[in-house]
């Protein structure tokens, strides 16, 4: 048992209390309350989730097949495997689910069993490394968040052909487009 006390200034007592909590333990307090689910059926329902062709991820695309954007997909030879590539402009895009690689972690980690803290801190952490290596390399990379592609999808494309706009300065001055394009 701990008593606790808090004290002014001048070192008067304000307020006590006692706890029966290990409070020299580092882990921090956490809101989860359990599954809901029996591990069988959350083992299904998990196995149903995509990591390539998402909902948002169609979206992204049919918008920039719509502006007349060339690019490909899922490029395994770039690391973290960019959901869309743009070569000529060298420029990438990630579209991001906000569970799955952490959107604002750390307002809501702690309502999280041990195991999904650990599981998305490892994915936000390989994300950064991806980001670092994508650089070095000379790649620009945009981040699209699945909340602003759902908010606002137009100004999410408007980002990115201003990004691969800027790019391609250099070379054109214009994104690259299909030559089918409207």
């Amino acid at each position: 048992m701990i008593t606790i006390q808090c004290t002014d200034h001048i070192g008067q007592t304000l307020s006590s209390a006692t706890t029966t909590d290990d409070l020299s333990s580092p882990t921090t307090r956490r809101r989860h309350k359990g599954d809901i689910m029996s591990p069988e059926k959350r083992s299904a329902v998990m196995s149903r989730i995509r990591g390539k062709y998402t909902g948002i991820e169609e979206i992204v695309a049919g918008l920039l097949f719509e502006a007349g954007m060339e690019f490909d997909r899922h490029a395994s030879d770039l690391p973290g495997r960019p959901d869309f590539v743009f070569r000529e402009a060298r420029m990438v895009v990630f579209v991001d689910g906000d569970f799955w690689h952490g959107w604002r972690f750390p307002l809501w980690q702690d309502k999280l069993s041990e195991k999904w803290e650990a599981k998305i801190g490892a994915t936000r952490k390989r994300d950064q490394r991806n980001h670092r290596k994508l650089r070095r390399m000379g790649w620009k990379v945009v981040r699209l968040w699945e909340h602003q592609i759902e908010k606002d999808s137009a100004m999410c494309i408007k980002k990115v052909l201003l990004v691969i706009s800027g790019c391609l300065s250099g070379q054109r001055g214009n994104p690259v487009q299909r030559d089918d394009a409207t």
